[in-house]
């Protein structure tokens, strides 16, 4: 038993040298998480690949974070979740060719949706865009503009913002590649009012009041009776 037990250990230290040795091989550098997952590597080519975990101290008076997620050849990429310093999840984004892409939500460290914002990711691959041109203060477009896309994200889409706490919706701006479309205006609430009208409470002066006048037509308070 305890030869087998050696020989075991054996082949489990060869099996991590040997894994080692194969990501040694792959990247200039890496880190190992707890569970021995690989995480902040460098390609020997110098790009950052595969998961990584990016610390940002506070400066100048803005919190520090932690942001995870895929690097892909240097760019980020898919799911990117945001913590506070203290671990709390306080934004999650989506990325496509290294550009904010699609809907991306923050939140307060209690977990309430402050914030929804839509970008679009222009693909590197694609040399040129078509880009509309709005007449000003209207929302008509006058002509379409062909300009060179470069890898950046531009707000395109529906920017929404809601009261912490309760979730309501206060303000939406709406934007096309980048232009604002439609300026945010606050949002008013629509409330139903469910309550049953405040009962007034009478005071002993107009309860013996309408004991006189009961019965009687058209009766004013001086206690004159009109016919």
């Amino acid at each position: 038993m305890r030869c087998l037990k050696i020989q075991l250990l054996w082949i489990l230290t060869m099996m991590m040298f040997v894994w080692g040795t194969d990501v040694s091989a792959q990247y200039k550098s890496f880190k190992l998480n707890a569970d021995g997952d690989t995480l902040n590597a460098i390609t020997n080519s110098g790009l950052k690949q595969g998961k990584w975990v990016v610390h940002v101290d506070e400066i100048r008076g803005e919190p520090g974070y932690e942001e995870e997620g895929i690097f892909a050849k240097d760019k980020k990429e898919g799911i990117w979740r945001l913590y506070n310093l203290t671990g709390d999840l306080i934004g999650v984004e989506n990325y496509k060719l290294g550009g904010k892409d699609g809907v991306q939500q923050y939140y307060t460290y209690l977990g309430d949706l402050v914030r929804e914002e839509s970008w679009r990711a222009y693909n590197p691959d694609a040399p040129f865009d078509t880009i509309p041109i709005y007449g000003i203060g209207s929302n008509e477009i006058l002509e379409f503009k062909i300009v060179k896309a470069e890898q950046y994200s531009v707000k395109h889409g529906e920017f929404k913002y809601y009261e912490p706490g309760t979730g309501i919706l206060m303000k939406t701006e709406k934007y096309d590649r980048g232009l604002l479309v439609t300026p945010g205006a606050p949002v008013v609430p629509v409330t139903t009012v469910t309550e049953k009208p405040k009962k007034i409470e009478k005071t002993p002066e107009m309860l013996e009041w309408e004991k006189k006048n009961k019965g009687k037509k058209k009766v004013v308070r001086d206690g004159r009776t009109v016919l």
